[in-house]
């Protein structure tokens, strides 16, 4: 309105020249959030826990008035957990101005978007992605990873290994970029706890029968298998490891496969299995206990998953980069991230400059009743320091 009647006094030139001066101006209020996510496949239900979270945080803060007066807005577009879909998705965000994106699935989606991020003019903030080379040999100064990586889990389950009397192994993995890796970390942990691996088998991702794996895991002789499954791929292949007696006469444990969502669909099924809990609604500090029952006001007393308590965490840190930048420019806010600390639901965590990895706790459980009704329960955690090895040296980061 102000604009409107500065300009009604001006005539010609002069007048659409003030009014193209304000424009930008006007264009720029609204701080744009792209979330290239699944939406459909396999990885949907991650896809729609990630969605959640980013528009929880950003409700939270435009209800408070937003970031220094600007209101926050959100699109997410389906990426189908395909990398060549996700480009082209967060490409289509970047050109329409949501130039900070967040919440994408598939470590392949990630990988592919990284290259394109400078040339977009865009930012890319990982909280669900766990390949290494995101933030290692592939890096790039405009990724940042809030969540757990390969490595993080990788350094807290040689340890527990170390406590399982089970001698012969298998891996179950989801034939991705994710599930190579972790397979690959497994292995390392085995190899150095004296473990014997008796079988690697990478079915590919979206399968729907898994008998034909679940069947040479049994014939293999392994006394545990390790399994990173997620989403459907989880569902499906703990519903047939049932049926054909596999979690009954091997011990089964994980990553990302037994997390709250898939608990609830599973139901009995799950019980007993253990795995890494990289979030828990149940983690004990101030910043978390305000998180969990806003959340749970929000969503009908629903608790927050461990995607969506990670993927909050990418928030936050999004949110207090921008406030410190004071600006929403994708370089202004990669600068005030790298090697930043912020304030997360674990506590303070650091962003390292080196490899733009967050330095956090991790923690490892399994599933049982707590609170009547059966969920991830954290048994063990370890120390960021402890959680987090030091930056590989396989990133050579530009300088921003």
């Amino acid at each position: 309105m102000q604009a409107r009647m500065w300009t009604r006094g001006l005539i010609g030139v002069g007048a659409a020249a003030a009014f193209a001066v304000q424009a930008p101006a006007l264009a720029q209020e609204t701080i744009k959030i792209g979330v290239p996510t699944a939406l459909s496949g396999t990885y949907a239900d991650l896809g729609n826990q990630a969605k959640r979270a980013v528009e929880f945080a950003v409700n939270e803060v435009n209800a408070k008035g937003g970031i220094g007066g600007r209101k926050l807005e959100v699109k997410v577009l389906d990426t189908e957990a395909k990398p060549d879909v996700a480009r082209k998705q967060a490409e289509k965000l970047a050109l329409e101005g949501y130039k900070i994106l967040t919440g994408t699935i598939a470590s392949g989606e990630g990988l592919a978007m990284a290259p394109m991020l400078e040339r977009w003019d865009a930012l890319y903030v990982v909280t669900i992605n766990k390949a290494d080379a995101l933030t290692g040999a592939n890096c790039v100064p405009r990724v940042f990873r809030v969540n757990h990586p390969d490595e993080q889990d990788a350094a807290i389950v040689r340890p527990w290994l170390g406590t399982r009397k089970e001698t012969k192994w298998a891996i179950v993995a989801a034939d991705i970029a994710w599930g190579r890796n972790s397979g690959k970390s497994f292995a390392a942990a085995a190899k150095a706890n004296g473990k014997e691996l008796v079988g690697e088998f990478y079915p590919a991702f979206g399968t729907n029968d898994f008998a034909p794996y679940i069947q040479q895991v049994k014939n293999s002789g392994a006394q545990g298998v390790w399994i990173a499954l997620a989403g459907r791929d989880a569902i499906n292949f703990a519903t047939q490891a049932k049926q054909f007696g596999l979690l009954d006469s091997t011990f089964v444990a994980g990553v990302s496969f037994v997390t709250d969502n898939t608990v609830k669909t599973l139901g009995d099924t799950s019980k007993g299995i253990w795995g890494i809990i990289n979030y828990s609604s149940t983690l004990d500090t101030p910043a978390n206990k305000r998180f969990v029952e806003a959340w749970k006001k929000a969503y009908n007393g629903d608790e927050p998953t461990n995607f969506e308590g990670e993927t909050y965490i990418g928030m936050q840190v999004i949110i207090q980069a921008i406030e410190r930048a004071k600006s929403a420019k994708p370089l202004d806010v990669a600068r005030a991230m790298s090697g930043g600390t912020f304030d997360t639901l674990y506590g303070k965590s650091q962003i390292r400059a080196a490899d733009h990895q967050m330095v956090q706790p991790n923690y490892f459980g399994y599933v049982g009743a707590q609170g009547g009704k059966l969920r991830p329960i954290i048994t063990t955690t370890f120390a960021a320091d402890q959680a987090t090895p030091p930056p590989s040296g396989e990133c050579k980061m530009p300088k921003l």
